[in-house]
């Protein structure tokens, strides 16, 4: 769980330090540090989706779960959760904005291939070193978030924390069918949601990329089930 902590912790304090440079930033500055981090948001994601060998299987994984993302209005949840935040902080720096912020920001930490293998890394051999590279990348980009997006974005750390703790807590536990070929896959879905995400950030298109969520657990079965055929 080092590794886990480690994460949150850097997500914490990039938000602070997001928090006070943000004061220093102009409107159009913002608006440009907001478009870059989308761009490399969709390059990250583009990078992990064509890695897939198993498109076929991909496709019916991301269909069912946009049909059961859809069903539990995962997406919907996640802004509840940021409303309720919001409304116990609005009188915080950026408060208006805290739903949003939470939102974006628990998907984007929680859903790439860094957080899923990060964990079950630190969950099968104790070795935490990619989670530790992760908090970098989540610190500083927490810093350009919350410069753009406000304060709600420290509240992510804790939905970082559960989600890949929960993963850690399991890997052991499924050590013998995370096999390379189910883990290639589980990149491609999640990068394709990751994609939506910066697309998102964009503003190019409005896609509920929390309700694609459950995908991430279709396409492991999908890949378990036919590797057992």
């Amino acid at each position: 769980m080092l590794g886990t902590v480690v994460n949150a912790l850097a997500i914490i304090f990039g938000t602070v330090i997001g928090i006070w440079f943000g004061k220093r930033f102009s409107e159009n500055i913002r608006k440009m540090i907001m478009q870059a981090i989308g761009l490399c948001i969709v390059l990250i994601g583009l990078k992990m989706a064509i890695t897939s060998e198993q498109l076929v299987f991909v496709l019916i994984s991301m269909v069912l779960g946009a049909w059961l993302g859809e069903l539990l209005d995962i997406e919907g949840a996640l802004h509840k959760i940021g409303l309720k935040i919001q409304q116990k902080a609005g009188n915080l720096n950026g408060g208006s904005n805290i739903a949003q912020a939470f939102v974006t920001s628990t998907l984007l930490y929680c859903v790439g291939a860094m957080a899923i293998m990060g964990a079950i890394e630190s969950g099968l051999t104790g070795n935490h070193d990619t989670l530790y590279a992760k908090s970098l990348i989540d610190g500083i980009t927490s810093i350009m978030l919350t410069t753009t997006m406000g304060i709600g974005v420290i509240f992510s750390a804790a939905s970082v924390f559960i989600y890949q703790g929960t993963i850690t807590l399991a890997a052991s536990y499924l050590e013998n069918l995370l096999t390379i070929p189910v883990i290639n896959e589980l990149k491609a879905t999640g990068g394709l949601i990751i994609l939506g995400i910066g697309l998102n950030i964009l503003e190019i298109t409005r896609i509920k990329a929390g309700n694609l969520l459950p995908a991430i657990f279709f396409i492991v079965v999908i890949m378990i089930f036919a590797g057992m055929l």
